[in-house]
């Protein structure tokens, strides 16, 4: 059917209706023809960007482990003042072996040490009394071992006398007295005669 008409009829056999049947399709054409074109439409292709991450490892730095810093007290300083008592200076050395003093006395003034040190001299036939327990130095000679019937270089009072820190200079009356961690020295300013003491050795000079 074309149009809504009817137009074909078999008349002959087989032949006709071959092409009758041509007939029906070539009168057809116009429509096929105008059959309605479906145009391709484009593949819409969706991409979705995948986001990168990228990772920062920081570097592995070494820890170094500092050593203790150890905060030592203080040291003070003390003042002339400090050592002074009825004209005369006195003083214990760091270690505590030895008391000292720079002292005045009626006819003469001396710097001296007292304590325990060795090697010790001989006894002094002259010595009746205490002997290798002291070392002086006077305002003449050179230092030497003392002959003494008692304390000299304390100032007796209550309490000890008061450290000469090592390194911090005494001077006073023309004599000079300097400590260390383990000894102590006196001079004569004038004549540089003196003593160098501690508990296992001596000098004089």
């Amino acid at each position: 059917m074309c149009g809504g008409s009817r137009v074909v009829r078999v008349r002959v056999g087989f032949v006709l209706l071959g092409v009758g049947s041509a007939l029906v399709l070539a009168g057809c054409g116009g429509e096929a023809d105008s059959a309605p074109t479906v145009a391709a439409q484009p593949s819409s292709t969706t991409t979705t960007a995948v986001p990168t991450t990228t990772t920062t490892v920081a570097p592995v730095v070494p820890t170094t482990t500092e050593p203790p810093t150890t905060t030592l007290p203080p040291t003070t300083t003390l003042t002339d003042v400090q050592f002074e008592r009825n004209e005369s200076y006195y003083f214990t050395t760091p270690d505590g072996n030895f008391q000292c003093g720079i002292i005045k006395l009626p006819t003469r003034i001396e710097a001296g040490c007292e304590g325990t040190t060795t090697p010790v001299p001989p006894r002094p036939e002259s010595c009746m009394v205490n002997w290798g327990n002291g070392i002086r130095v006077t305002d003449e000679g050179e230092g030497a071992f003392m002959c003494s019937g008692g304390e000299v270089y304390t100032s007796g009072g209550p309490d000890a006398d008061p450290v000469l820190a090592a390194g911090q200079p005494l001077s006073k009356l023309g004599f000079t007295c300097t400590t260390t961690a383990t000894d102590v020295s006196c001079v004569n300013d004038q004549t540089t005669h003196g003593f160098t003491v501690a508990a296992d050795s001596n000098e004089v000079y």
